[in-house]
């Protein structure tokens, strides 16, 4: 028989051994993601150049960040981008879920198809995409070697539209995510509702405009969170296809920050940049995660 001081020893084993176990990982976490934001907001403050210094300057790093060119190129840039990123992104998964919630025969074959996009990463993604729209061998290269001599689609070149082929390349490789969001959304609406709605004579758009869509906020707020984090981080994507050029057309924060930390040697001005960015994402997780919680805890 085991002795009841040996059960108790077995007792505070079990109810600590979850916390043994996790306790590396949460160690981790702590010293190398947020260690370093903190490390970074130090930075950020700081005459850093090539290497990390720790001559304290205040805010004089941000004073400057505010009056570089590139650096308001690069947030126009993410404006135009993160805008039609999102909302093409959501119309078109919403659109690609409402098709795929009609029961159609092909779903198991268009389903993984619309899916597919999101296993690569943005790197490869941002690769084919470069091959694809490059007019040396690319769509303009092939249209007019089957004679369709007036083709022209020299985007990827073209100072003022290069920052939409960025936005083309993201959505193609987003939106399946985003019509799998919406779709567990609509599979989760009560059908008795609807039936309810149809018997009253609701038509389809009144269907969707007046029951659908409101049940789906939920889908739309998680799909807007999750779109605006990848956009303000979009850093390979943007590297893989054009590289911020042509010239900066094509300049993001993520790149400007690499540029100015490991290019330029000016790790303050770059360090200040990433805590800018920080703050941008962070100004929409907050609000959400407090909101889910609020709402976890009312339930």
């Amino acid at each position: 028989m085991i002795s009841s001081s040996s059960s108790r020893l077995l007792d505070k084993i079990r109810a600590w051994l979850p916390a043994l176990v996790l306790s590396p990982s949460f160690a981790a976490i702590l010293l190398f993601v947020y260690g370093f934001i903190i490390f970074t907001g130090y930075l950020s403050l700081t005459d850093s150049r090539l290497l990390p210094s720790f001559d304290f300057v205040g805010l004089i790093n941000y004073q400057k960040l505010l009056g570089l060119r590139h650096w308001n190129t690069a947030l126009k840039n993410l404006a135009i981008f993160g805008g039609l990123y999102i909302s093409i992104c959501v119309i078109l998964g919403l659109l690609l879920a409402i098709l795929l919630d009609q029961k159609i025969r092909v779903e198991g074959i268009l389903r993984p198809i619309y899916l597919y996009p999101m296993a690569l990463s943005f790197i490869v993604t941002g690769t084919a995409w470069k091959w694809f729209l490059d007019p040396g061998f690319g769509l303009e290269h092939t249209m007019q070697t089957w004679g369709f001599l007036d083709f022209q689609f020299r985007w990827i070149k073209d100072r003022n539209m290069a920052i939409y082929t960025i936005v083309i390349a993201a959505v193609w490789q987003s939106s399946g995510f985003v019509m799998a969001m919406f779709l567990a959304g609509l599979r989760g609406i009560d059908t008795e509702i609807m039936k309810a709605a149809q018997i009253d004579g609701a038509g389809n758009f009144q269907l969707y405009r007046r029951i659908v869509l409101p049940q789906l906020r939920p889908a739309f707020l998680s799909a807007f969170v999750v779109l605006t984090h990848l956009a303000i981080k979009t850093y390979d994507l943007v590297v893989a296809m054009t590289n911020g050029g042509p010239g900066r057309a094509t300049e993001v924060p993520a790149t400007f920050m690499y540029s100015y930390t490991f290019t330029r040697s000016q790790m303050g001005i770059g360090s200040g940049s990433a805590v800018i960015m920080l703050a941008m994402i962070a100004s929409i997780m907050v609000p959400y995660l407090y909101a889910e919680l609020r709402q976890g805890g009312k339930t």
